[in-house]
């Protein structure tokens, strides 16, 4: 039996319906991910056509690759933490700034089992959308806190979730 996707249903419907809604306004998108370790980029890239969207993805796990792929500068991650409402905010200004995009979504948090706190707790993921040509301080920048997803695999799958539907026009 072939294999359709290599995603979840959900996941590849909301795919399907972000480059069908991009292309059909002719925006490019990018994905900057750290928690999500390029689910979101390989869900678009399951689409085909997705290459008339879909720009280009950073997967930058570690703070050095966040500071070194995208800007993100090392003293607002030792303030504010690389899970945060300020790094996810730079996280998506600077896939932006680094790519040919329209508009750029980063992803950063908490998936689990291990590395969650009092004040972040496992399921703490921050979102940030950014759109070219609209002022950075209007870039919205959200922390949700998926605190029903009880492994790291639903973690990530709500994040993807979210980061797709913050790419719909």
């Amino acid at each position: 039996m072939p294999m359709e996707s290599l995603l979840p249903e959900e996941i590849g419907d909301l795919a399907r319906r972000v480059i069908a809604e991009n292309a059909a306004l002719g925006r490019k998108v990018a994905v900057a991910e750290s928690c999500t370790g390029g689910l979101v980029a390989a869900a678009l890239t399951e689409v085909p056509g997705s290459s008339a969207v879909l720009d280009r993805g950073f997967v930058t796990y570690s703070n050095e690759a966040k500071n070194q792929l995208l800007g993100v500068s090392e003293d607002l991650i030792d303030t504010f933490g690389a899970v945060s409402i300020a790094v996810a905010w730079s996280m998506a200004q600077g896939a932006l700034k680094k790519s040919g995009a329209d508009v750029a979504v980063a992803i950063t948090g908490v998936a689990g089992p291990d590395g969650g706190s009092e004040q972040k707790p496992v399921g703490t993921v921050v979102f940030a959308c950014a759109k070219r040509g609209e002022d950075p301080e209007a870039t919205n920048a959200e922390l949700k806190l998926f605190d029903s997803a009880s492994t790291r695999a639903e973690v990530r799958f709500q994040a993807t979730l979210t980061a797709l539907e913050l790419l719909l026009p």
